[in-house]
């Protein structure tokens, strides 16, 4: 029986070295309100003051206890010199020479012999995982007490029930701590203990309350009645004591705190406890044997030990099941490691091997419902990218009167007698400048196909990266991170690519059309339209006799303002006009396939680039 706590604190100790908490183990609760003396009653237990003290919400994160009865120091050095003192392996701590002193989880191998730096220990980690704004946190701190002064237990000191919001506090603080409390004592295999002070109305204890929430019959509920001093003159708690006002099961103990007066003046917790006694024979004589924080150490020690025993074949069973399961999952992993930088080597070397294969079309698991890997980058390339090049129309969103109005821009105040250069090359970067976009296109598909690859790879990792998940998300993850640094680079690769054609218009290419040629032939063919060139001239004496609209002799009484005519929309071209806009339609087509064409031989180039690691 005196093992079995000691157990208990074993196993929660493996539980948080694995990281899991796969099992919930039996503990001690400790609730109450702001300010109801828990802390008190914590330390009379454990015969040190060592718990953080102020005004306002003090306790920020849940505090695990564990304390430990261990020989006095002479015993445990007659042990060590080999004097013939028998030690169990619980008392027995060779290397350490004091009487009390306690360890920290999060401080590996350091002891703590002085108790003022448990409470600055206490009081720095809460800082660090809560702020120093009277924030709160879930994280508990662990802290584990050897002496041969207490009991052995295991108890949790949770933040007291507030209402109003300080600090850096939240407005729904009061819920967030009621929700921490419960996450606790929600439990099954938890005892609660209720700490409410006897100055205050017991119906009205939000601990009490909580308590019932989760264990309405009461069967893991301890009540204790703190600051029985401090009950207003001519009234005592002796019906609440025996359970006449609300019964609890387990019982109900009556404590006398120290005061504020006597925190100040260091009174030490053995006169507290000797002062404790005589005040409850003097007001509770007939309790006073069943009532004070040494009763309740060993109340607390006695319940904690049969519960454990309660729950023990139930623990024992999902001991030996976890075990099993676990068991043949580190079998399913194979031999130990010998070599971890050979494995390593030969894990991303597998994976690398993977990516390429599927990329190439050879890899092992290949699908027969779509198109995937190197395959379907093929088909992006070129059947969607080609399809979608080819239906970009080299004239598309380009009219005519914009043809018009840039080659009259072109010459300035003096008519035209030839097609300015400068309009052509004007209207083809105009033009080229729209294959930028889906060459974008492009390779944002081609970047989710590759990342596609990836997840395909994974989902049939090798018995390698089964055995190590945490490294096979590392690759998949560091993998995933080369990739998206280079889309940045190939849409930049593809941004100079236009920029380039858009920087010189080559018109000694030799697929380029030669624009004296072009307008031969424009020429020939408007000749032959208007019947040997007569309906030219006509045209051209019946524009000189007819004046434009807007330019006719104005009236003495009207104003003319020539800024306020507009250009027409649309209107009828001249031959001449049609022959420009048809000259510079055939150059700016062919130029435009020419810069196509060179855009489409480009892919190899991006693809290097996106498969480079």
């Amino acid at each position: 029986m005196e093992t079995l706590i000691p157990t208990i604190n074993r196993l929660q100790e493996v539980f948080l070295t694995v990281g899991a908490e796969v099992i919930q183990l039996p503990q001690i609760v400790v609730v109450g309100s702001q300010s109801s003396g828990k802390s008190s009653v914590l330390e009379s237990l454990v015969g040190r003051d060592f718990l953080p003290r102020g005004s306002g919400i003090v306790t920020r994160r849940p505090l695990v206890l564990q304390l430990v009865n261990v020989a006095p120091l002479q015993d445990r050095l007659k042990s060590e010199n080999g004097h013939g003192v028998k030690q169990n392996a619980q008392s027995s701590y060779p290397g350490v020479k004091a009487e009390e002193w306690g360890t920290f989880l999060h401080c590996k191998n350091q002891i703590f012999a002085d108790f003022q730096e448990i409470r600055r220990e206490i009081e720095a980690e809460t800082e660090r995982g809560s702020g120093d704004n009277k924030g709160i946190t879930p994280e508990p701190i662990y802290l584990k007490i050897f002496s041969p002064k207490v009991l052995n237990l295991t108890l949790v000191d949770l933040p007291g029930i507030t209402k109003v919001p300080v600090g850096d506090q939240p407005e729904d603080i009061e819920a967030q701590v009621q929700e921490m409390i419960l996450s606790f004592i929600s439990n099954p295999n938890s005892l609660i203990l209720t700490v409410s002070p006897a100055n205050s109305d017991l119906a009205t204890s939000d601990a009490l309350k909580l308590a019932r929430e989760v264990d309405p019959d009461g069967r893991r509920t301890l009540l204790v009645v703190s600051k029985l001093d401090l009950m207003d003159a001519g009234t005592d708690a002796l019906e609440v004591l025996l359970g006449r006002v609300i019964p609890v099961r387990l019982g109900i103990i009556g404590v006398v705190n120290r005061s504020q007066h006597d925190i100040n003046t260091q009174k030490s917790l053995e006169d507290t406890v000797r002062d404790e006694h005589a005040f409850l024979q003097r007001h509770y004589p007939s309790l006073a044997s069943r009532a004070g924080s040494r009763y309740l150490a060993k109340t607390l020690s006695r319940l904690l030990m049969h519960h454990i025993r309660d729950c023990l074949p139930e623990l024992k069973t999902r001991v030996t099941v976890l075990s099993a399961q676990y068991q043949a999952r580190l079998n399913s992993y194979g031999q130990p490691v010998e070599d971890h930088s050979a494995t390593l080597l030969q894990i991303v070397t597998k994976f690398a091997s993977d990516y390429c294969n599927t990329i190439e079309g050879t890899a092992r698991y290949i699908q027969t419902s779509e198109l995937c890997g190197g395959a379907r980058i093929c088909y992006i390339f070129h059947e969607t990218f080609g399809r979608t090049l080819q239906s970009i129309d080299p004239l598309g969103g380009l009219t005519e009167l914009d043809i018009l109005t840039a080659i009259r821009n072109a010459t300035g105040p003096r008519p035209a007698l030839f097609v300015p250069e400068v309009s052509f090359e004007l209207l083809v970067k105009r033009q080229i400048k729209r294959l930028e976009e889906p060459s974008m296109r492009c390779v944002e598909l081609v970047h989710e196909e590759l990342q596609r690859i990836i997840q395909h790879c994974s989902s049939y990792s090798t018995q390698e990266l089964i055995r190590f998940p945490k490294l096979h998300d590392s690759i998949v993850e560091v993998v995933t991170g080369l990739l998206r640094k280079r889309l940045p680079v190939t849409n930049e690769m593809v941004h100079n690519l236009v920029a380039i054609e858009l920087a010189y218009i080559n018109t000694k290419h030799p697929d380029f059309t030669d624009a004296a040629q072009v307008s031969a032939s424009v020429n020939s063919q408007q000749a032959e339209a208007l019947d040997g060139g007569k309906r030219w001239k006509n045209e051209k004496v019946t524009e000189e006799r007819i004046p434009p609209a807007g330019f006719g002799s104005p009236s003495k009484s009207q104003a003319i303002n020539l800024l306020d005519s507009a250009m027409p929309v649309s209107r009828k071209l001249s031959a001449k006009e049609q022959r420009d806009c048809e000259i510079i339609q055939r150059l700016i087509k062919c130029y435009f396939l020419i810069v196509r064409k060179s855009i489409q031989d480009s892919r190899a180039q991006l693809l290097s680039v996106m498969l480079m690691f």
